[in-house]
């Protein structure tokens, strides 16, 4: 089978190639990166010892797809990821829905000449900003916790649960432009798999983190906070009071990858739908202030400034309820919020230059 992963030397292009080539060995894999994020080529080397042949292409390009190999698969792991993409003065609006839309445009064709399966990274920023903000939350161990009472019995919106949100949660807009432009990519690439009958599943992510990730404030906020507190660099709880108590789960490129084996060994959706949420879960989600005491623990005590100012796109809680993979696909993710933790902090201390570029 051979397997044509875009973004390969991003964070979870990279993880992911690594995690398949250990669980499948047989599997013929090359990749296409337009190395356009600084360090992104400290990559190649290792992706070169998997034997894996890497393009040097861009998917806003046409003819840089026209003249890759046809493959069986596709995994799309390529995209502009950072919530405030559009707004925060580094890309402009339209780069954001050139790299993410138009880059997903020329995949879709290029599945279409092939009869090429998708897997489709998506994310949870497709959920409605408006919708996930209103939700009733309490204080619990210095995290936001659901509070499913408050508002009596049935009156949260569909979807939700204290075990995350599922697929069945709002996505109506705002999502932010960069989670628009992967919900139309979504919906893209699943019209384009219907229409000319090839297979496409979508898994939107929660938080990926591992070792290697690089990160900022935006996306890859946990290395970038276990690395700035180590480093005793300024921390700062914004919004929510300044207290910190926001939640995010975590997930680990492997436990996606146990996903994704399954996924290339079928083409049918077996009645369970082609879209899935991924993520940790309730077991691996963590407040602010309860990274901040681990960290602490780990690195001795590092005082984090709060301000009470809001910033747009933030959200008091983001946690995936990743059943529907468990019962469709026998898939949970496997990896501890504690042994994540620890793998970002071993190698935080063991590059600590890693992080050390212009983003």
């Amino acid at each position: 089978m051979r397997v044509l992963i875009t973004g390969v030397c991003g964070f979870v292009g990279n993880a992911l190639t690594s995690s398949l080539r250990g669980r499948v060995p047989s599997l013929d894999i090359f990749g296409i990166d337009n190395l356009a994020r600084p360090g992104s080529e400290r990559q190649l080397p290792s992706l070169k010892a998997l034997g894996v042949t890497v393009v040097r292409g861009d998917l806003r390009c046409r003819s840089d797809l026209d003249g890759l190999p046809p493959a069986d698969w596709v995994i799309d792991a390529a995209a502009l990821p950072s919530v405030i993409g559009g707004v925060d003065g580094r890309t402009s609006s339209r780069q954001v829905v050139e790299h993410n839309l138009i880059g997903t445009l020329n995949l879709a064709e290029y599945c279409r000449r092939h009869q090429s399966g998708c897997i489709l990274l998506s994310t949870s920023r497709v959920y409605s900003i408006e919708t996930l903000a209103n939700l009733p939350f309490r204080v619990q161990a210095d995290a936001f916790v659901l509070d499913e009472v408050s508002n009596g019995p049935g009156m949260l919106p569909a979807g939700v649960s204290a075990e995350g949100i599922d697929e069945r949660f709002s996505t109506t807009a705002p999502v932010s432009i960069y989670g628009a432009t992967k919900l139309a990519s979504e919906t893209m690439m699943l019209e384009f798999g219907a229409a000319h009958q090839f297979p496409v599943w979508v898994n939107r992510c929660g938080v990926l983190a591992g070792a290697g990730q690089l990160a900022r404030s935006d996306q890859g906020i946990f290395p970038f906070w276990i690395d700035s507190h180590r480093k005793r660099s300024p921390l700062k709880y914004f919004g929510f009071g300044g207290t910190g108590h926001q939640v995010r789960d975590c997930l680990h490129p492997d436990d996606l990858a146990h996903l994704v084996v399954k996924q290339l060994n079928c083409f049918d959706d077996q009645g369970g739908g082609r879209i899935f949420n991924v993520g940790g879960g309730r077991r691996a989600a963590i407040s602010l202030k309860q990274l901040t005491r681990w960290c602490d623990q780990r690195f001795g005590e590092h005082a984090v400034v709060s301000s009470g100012d809001v910033r747009p796109f933030d959200l008091p809680w983001i946690v995936m309820d990743s059943r529907s993979a468990e019962t469709v696909w026998g898939w949970k993710a496997e990896r501890s919020l504690e042994s994540i933790l620890d793998e970002i902090a071993a190698h935080c201390v063991a590059h600590p230059d890693w992080l050390e570029l212009p983003h």
